[in-house]
Formats: structure tokens, sequence, C-alpha cells
């Protein structure tokens, strides 16, 4: 079994920026994501002969059929990058519950049971890594994008946990925890971004490449950025019903 690098939700944004940085560094690429053209011109600019697999990872069964497939091929996943997700704004009452159901099916089932199928062949091995994709949403409550936030706080959750029961096992484990970012996510989550978070709005190689420096260092948490460090911090210092009036008045 060839060990390879696994980048879900590598159609676009950070999941395409994971895959241009991680082949740089020489690294053999399983891309998935739904979109197989997106895929497809990807592997092109690439080169190297990614491998791409289209898949819906919010369905039920995916992973487990994910890893099948990879198994097929002889191939085995050395570093695990969960980068699949997507948010959505506006009041919880007014969202349908079918479409939140989708995003804590992606955001948080998929990349647990991903984690989890990964990890016996990483700790028989005695090597690995594994790179969660949070947010600096994970810190604070989220008034107006409320499942969101609480999907990417049990992302954070999970990860730092999981990070500390590996220690010692040769498994690295890693959350990024962006901030604001150039990606086509505000359109999927029907958000437009106002004028202040367009001034500290990153952009996605940057953010990638110290995901891919926290997790080679082996940090628990990465929070690429001065400004989203000072904000994943506020919630040390600042009393919860303040941080909920903050967030509850930024415009989505």
């Amino acid at each position: 079994m060839r060990p390879v690098t696994l980048i879900t939700g590598a159609s676009a944004g950070l999941g395409a920026e994971f895959a241009r940085q991680c082949a740089a560094r020489g690294e053999a690429l399983v891309l998935v994501a739904r979109r197989r053209d997106r895929l497809e011109a990807l592997a092109a600019e690439l080169g190297g002969a990614p491998h791409i697999l289209v898949a819906d990872l919010a369905r039920e069964g995916a992973a487990a059929s994910l890893l099948a497939e990879m198994e097929a091929e002889g191939l085995s996943v050395g570093t695990l990058i969960n980068n699949a997700g997507f948010g959505l704004a506006g009041k919880f009452a007014d969202r349908p519950v079918a479409r939140l159901s989708e995003m804590i099916d992606l955001n948080v089932r998929t990349l647990v049971e991903l984690c989890h199928l990964v990890l016996p062949a990483m700790r028989a091995r005695g090597e690995g890594a594994i790179l969660n994709v949070a947010s600096t949403a994970a810190f604070q409550p989220g008034p107006n994008m409320a499942v969101y936030y609480a999907s990417k706080a049990f992302v954070l959750s999970f990860t730092e946990a999981l990070h500390h029961e590996l220690k010692g096992t040769g498994i690295r484990v890693s959350a990024l925890c962006p901030g604001p970012t150039a990606t086509e996510f505000g359109e999927v989550a029907l958000a437009s971004t106002s004028s202040s978070l367009r001034l500290v709005t990153a952009d996605a190689p940057s953010v990638v490449r110290a995901g891919l420096r926290g997790l080679d260092r082996n940090k628990a948490v990465v929070i690429p950025g001065w400004t989203n460090k000072t904000t994943a911090n506020l919630s040390r210092f600042l009393p919860r019903a303040a941080m909920r009036r903050i967030v509850g008045a930024i415009k989505v």
C-alpha cells in the first residue's frame, strides 16, 4: 500500500491550494470533491497524475466507500487533509433543516469517520499526519451562522483531543483555524463580506502555508495571522454575552 496525501474538498478554495502546495512538496495526491470538471482541471494544472475521486462526502457511508476505493488502487492515507465543509448564513429557524443536517454531516460526521478510518494504518506504520480545517469561528458562538460556528467548535475540540491522544505515536495532528479568506466560501454560505471583514481577509496561499508549516511542527492549533490570533483569543478575556453581541452584529 502506497501512502499518499488525501485532500477533501479539493475542487476550489483552500482545498485546491492545499493540492498545489502539497504537489510542490513532492507528495503523491488523492483529490476528492463532487465536481469532476474542477478536479480534472486541477489535475491537469498540477501534472504528476494525481488521483481524482468524485464523491459527495456528506452522504452516509461516503468515507468508508472512499477509503475502500483507495485501498482497491493500492493506496493508503499517509496525510489526511480534512478540508471539505461549508457554511450557511441566516437565522437558524429560517434555514432548511435538511441543508443544516447536510452541513453537520460534512463538517463533523465525515471528518470524524475519515480520521477513525485512517488511524489504524498510521498507527501500524508509526507515522502519519491529520490536518483538520476548523476556523476562528470555533472560538465563540455565531448568531446568524449558528450551526456552522458550532460545527467548527466541534472540529477544534475534537482535533485538540486527538492531538493529545496521539502524542508519542509518530502521528501529527493539527487544527487549522483561518479567519476570513478569499475563497468561494461566502458565495456557498449565502453570505456577503462586510467592508470591515474585507480589510482582514487573507489569501488562500498564505493560509495553506501556515497550515502545512504547523502540521510539520505538530502544532495542535494553527491560527494564521496576528489579527486572527487576536480575534480568537478575545473569547478568553471577554464575557460570552459580549462575544455573542459582537458576532451577532457582524453583517453576513
